[in-house]
């Protein structure tokens, strides 16, 4: 099975949250310290209690990276440990020319084993190409992001008339070749999801920024309603994996996700 399969499969039963597996150990319950390996002990307990409800899992690398050496053996023992069935993004934001972009995909493809990356696109086509030669995979590129600095460089407004954003959307429905792209939109910015949401042609669509950054859920899952499209998915990460420190922090992040499924199916019911 595919990316493009993985992450279809679970949002045609309107299952739309990616779960952020940002473990950082310094917000980990304390009990979990006990452990040899807590990080790997907490993302084990998450996904225990959220697999058969999730659409997907994103793991930012910079959590693991910090970690050092033994950080790349969790962020691997992680994509071993959720399996084959379920979308893994490697939120990576790699983004570099000719063989140097070639390395980063096969690192995080061949190597670590995940189903998908986020792609920065400001170096252009030469720096995207290579992820897109791994037809099986899936290639989440920047568009519009969370952040308030996207107002920084994404929202320029070229002589064309268009927005830096509107142009990279563009570019990547061209790179779409063998199905096998989507994009990262915010969910912070649902005006500009409204107005450009029809551009995306049914490519996936990951959208950061519900909970702490400010998104709403449910507008985000309102606005692909109105084109009926369910090629999307929403990332939640601090809002879901903390929230509790207590033992049953794993009960608390499997009630969290439930009750964003269950606002999903009375959307699209």
């Amino acid at each position: 099975m595919n990316a493009l399969q993985k992450l279809l499969d679970r949002t045609n039963n309107n299952k739309f949250v990616c779960v952020g597996l940002d473990a950082d150990i310094k917000k980990i319950p304390q009990l979990l310290l006990k452990y040899k390996d807590p990080v790997f002990e907490f993302n084990k307990i998450i996904i225990d209690n959220t697999i058969e409800h999730a659409a997907a899992y994103k793991i930012n690398f910079a959590f693991y990276e910090s970690l050092g050496a033994e950080g790349f053996s969790v962020l691997k023992k992680t994509v071993d440990y959720i399996g084959g069935n379920v979308l893994i993004i490697g939120d990576a934001k790699r983004g570099d020319i000719g063989n140097t972009a070639q390395m980063y995909a096969e690192a995080v493809f061949n190597h670590l084993n995940f189903d998908s990356i986020t792609v920065n696109p400001y170096m252009g086509s030469d720096s995207v190409q290579p992820f897109l030669k791994f037809k099986e995979k899936l290639n989440f590129i920047l568009a519009l992001t969370s952040n308030k600095g996207a107002m920084d460089f994404e929202k320029l407004k070229l002589e064309n008339g268009a927005y830096l954003y509107q142009q990279v959307i563009k570019q990547v429905n061209e790179w779409n070749a063998d199905k096998n792209c989507g994009l990262v939109f915010g969910a912070t910015q649902l005006e500009e999801l409204k107005q450009n949401i029809k551009s995306f042609n049914n490519m996936p669509v990951l959208l950061p920024g519900v909970g702490a950054q400010g998104g709403s859920f449910e507008d985000v899952c309102k606005a692909f309603k109105s084109i009926d499209s369910n090629s999307f998915i929403i990332n939640i990460s601090r809002g879901l994996i903390y929230r509790s420190s207590e033992e049953n922090f794993g009960e608390a992040a499997k009630e969290e996700i439930l009750k964003f499924n269950k606002l999903s199916e009375e959307i699209f019911s």
